[in-house]
């Protein structure tokens, strides 16, 4: 054993291992970055360079970049309230604020402590774990998989806001989100409305760009000032060290529960941080602020984040079964470099084990430090004039939503989810509610089909499920107990007019209308295909019809009414631009991309943006659409991406680029 241990350390420190770990550092550091890319696409750019590679090397360099995306990906959740990717989505809610407020660097240098602290408790799990991992990963079947989902949505109670009535409605309104497509057990398409786009479902990158960097960003243009006034980054970098040490237990539970969660396939990166979320909320006693610019919220789902990563690396290297979305595409990394998953991996090949995970810890040692030096300098982005800064965005965040089924109907979702999440965010409804219940909604689904299918309803008696039932009626209690109150204070009158009551209602009804299509659809459905969507939507129904009661009949300060456009921060403030500013200029580029596709389209949007809304020069106007212009094509040339071409285009056949 101690051998094994020597040589995996051996193989660790050669020059040629670090110098290829340090590159995929450096790939997932961009990749990271950039928000709504991911590991995915990140390992998607590197799979065809391991051809011919030395396997420790080529495993080093993959290692790399899966370690530091959960890091860097805290600069666009952080600096600019967009995901970075699908496991900082959770970040936003009070590392955003908390950037707003000055205390940048206090919450970037809080969450890159956590993020290393998260890694390498990972990976010294892992150490000990790698060879007693086997029969209990393989305790878990459906039933208690499903159990697991059910315990994902416990963190709703959490996250439902002062209205609890709208955080359940906006759960059930994702869960059904989630069930559109294909269903698991018969295969029948729901709710697809004779669109083909909906074959298979609305992609995850779409809800959460849609739900969060579309609200943030319309708000954002408004207002007319840079993200954050003054000093961007502020000086508190020692204060979010000292705040991670003062919560270092938090940190610790958080990331055992990112390890525990990563080894469980099918559950991945896209829930953990907000169980992890969830859990800071729970236990916290004194003074909370989440929502509002808790440092807690930073440092609970960073530490769970890049845990995960290694315990996803458990399923891949020992069954063959990814831990995750981007543990698919590392898995087949290892297939093409010529080490087979699966015992072996604990048996002749337990060196080749240990390595990968001492690289993990390693690559997060230099993906912290790395940070830190680029945390100054990305952070000035803050202080550039919004009205420069937007145009990249808009841009950024459409390129990462049409890879996702490379359509120009992507970039029509997340308009829609967009619209959906501004008013969402007016009326005071959790967005993360609706996320949560979006991830979950396969998992529950396939899981609860597969324990009838297995055990019948007798699982409901397995000690597993017994245990995690349990862990879930605590959540709920704590849950209600510590709810996060992101909307204004108790008992604070939010509602001055009929007007804004009446427009409250009308949204309330909106979401009336999409539990009814799910229950008239889930009606024609088989048993197996339409008892998931029939059962969300009756619950989802029953929650809206006591909302709407508490939107009719409730005083001026019930905790239902919340409208933003009367108690914002940005009430009282001069220079406030139209509520739908943001919305009319994504909207218009959406719509010239179905014209004449989306690269020309983009140039055009940014002529138009820079001169109309930001008055710029034409120098500067053609230098920064240049610069767009030539890093959005480096960019899908390397990813050998096509952009969504558009009507004239295909009438008159234009080749790529131009497409």
């Amino acid at each position: 054993m101690i051998d094994t241990l020597l040589s995996a350390l051996a193989a660790l420190m050669t020059f040629q291992h670090l110098a290829y770990m340090l590159l995929g550092v450096s790939v997932g550091l961009v990749i990271g970055v950039i928000p709504g890319l991911g590991g995915i696409a990140g390992l998607s750019l590197l799979v065809p360079f391991l051809y011919g590679m030395d396997p420790i090397s080529a495993l080093g360099m993959l290692i790399g970049l899966v370690a530091v995306i959960p890091t860097s990906d805290t600069f666009a959740s952080v600096l600019m309230g967009i995901p970075g990717s699908s496991a900082s989505q959770a970040t936003v809610l009070d590392g955003f604020p908390l950037a707003k407020q000055g205390q940048a660097a206090r919450a970037l240098s809080a969450a890159f402590i956590s993020s290393l602290f998260g890694g390498i408790v990972g990976a010294v799990i892992l150490t000990g774990f790698v060879l007693i991992a086997r029969p209990l990963i393989l305790m878990f079947g459906s039933a208690e998989l499903f159990m697991l989902a059910l315990f994902g949505l416990s963190m709703v109670a959490v996250l439902a806001g002062r209205s609890l009535p709208k955080g359940l409605a906006a759960a059930a309104i994702g869960l059904l989100i989630g069930s559109i497509g294909a269903a698991p057990a018969t295969g029948e398409f729901r709710m697809i409305f004779g669109t083909e786009y909906l074959y298979d479902g609305i992609p995850l990158v779409i809800i959460g760009l849609g739900l969060f960097a579309i609200p943030e960003i319309s708000d954002l243009l408004r207002k007319n000032s840079s993200i954050a006034e003054g000093n961007a980054l502020g000086s508190g970098w020692l204060l979010g060290l000292r705040d991670w040490w003062a919560n270092l237990f938090l940190s610790i539970r958080c990331s055992g529960f990112g390890c525990l969660i990563g080894a469980i396939p099918g559950l991945g990166g896209s829930v953990v941080d907000w169980i992890a979320y969830g859990h800071a909320v729970q236990t916290t006693k004194d003074n909370p602020h989440f929502g509002k610019g808790d440092i807690r919220g930073v440092i609970a789902p960073e530490s769970a984040n890049n845990a995960m990563q290694g315990g996803a690396l458990l399923p891949t290297m020992l069954f063959g079964i990814p831990g995750s979305g981007s543990m698919a595409v590392f898995l087949g990394g290892m297939v093409l470099i010529g080490i087979e998953p699966g015992p072996s991996m604990v048996g002749a090949d337990l060196n080749i084990t240990y390595s990968i995970i001492w690289s993990l810890a390693l690559a997060n040692i230099m993906g912290a430090g790395i940070c830190m030096m680029l945390a100054q300098p990305i952070s000035n982005l803050t202080r550039i004039p919004f009205h420069y800064l937007a145009p990249c965005m808009i841009a950024l965040i459409c390129f990462a939503a049409f890879q996702a089924t490379r359509d120009l109907s992507d970039l029509v979702a997340l308009m829609g989810i967009g619209l959906v999440g501004i008013l969402m965010k007016r009326f005071g409804w959790p967005r993360p509610a609706l996320l949560i219940g979006f991830v979950l909604a396969p998992q529950a689904e396939t899981f609860f089909y597969q324990a009838l299918q297995f055990n019948g309803w007798g699982f409901l008696i397995r000690p597993g499920v017994l245990i995690i039932g349990a862990m879930t009626l605590l959540s709920v209690y704590f849950g209600l107990k510590n709810r996060i109150d992101d909307v204004g204070a108790e008992g604070e009158v939010v509602v001055t007019s009929h007007s804004s009551r009446n427009i409250q209602i009308v949204f309330a009804l909106a979401a009336m209308v999409f539990f009814g299509m799910a229950l008239w659809d889930a009606a024609g459905q088989s048993t197996l295909g339409g008892v998931f969507p029939l059962g969300v939507g009756v619950v989802g129904a029953v929650f809206g019809a006591i909302l709407l009661v508490h939107l009719w009949r409730g005083h001026s300060d019930h905790p239902a009414f919340y409208d933003y456009e009367i108690v914002g921060d940005h009430v009282g403030n001069e220079g406030n631009g139209w509520f739908w500013t943001g919305p009319a200029w994504i909207g218009g580029l959406v719509v010239a991309t179905a014209l004449v596709g989306f690269y020309i389209a983009m140039i055009g949007f940014f002529i138009a943006f820079l001169r109309v809304r930001a008055k710029a020069s034409w120098l500067r106007t053609i230098v920064i659409t240049a610069s767009a212009a030539a890093f959005i094509l480096g960019l899908a040339y390397m990813l050998s991406l096509n952009f969504p071409s558009g009507w004239l285009q295909d009438a008159y056949d234009l080749p790529w680029p131009i497409r």
